[in-house]
């Protein structure tokens, strides 16, 4: 997803992540890109809470496996 910097804290106040979120700076110095691992239970509630707190461009694809 892509967020202004200036809305990051928010978003990342409502991320659950598997360790912590990637966050990528963009071509614009003025937005982030953040990546994330969520629990594709969680996903369905998740999505308005990062859209209300600033997020744009959200994308959901499945995972195949996560290894530690």
């Amino acid at each position: 997803m892509n967020v202004m910097k200036s809305r990051l804290r928010n978003v990342l106040l409502a991320l659950p992540a598997l360790q912590t979120p990637t966050v990528a700076e963009l071509s614009n110095p003025d937005w982030v890109d953040v990546d994330t691992i969520v629990d594709e239970k969680t996903v369905r509630d998740l999505i308005p809470k990062l859209i209300k707190a600033g997020a744009k461009g959200l994308v959901e694809y499945p995972l195949n496996k996560v290894i530690y």
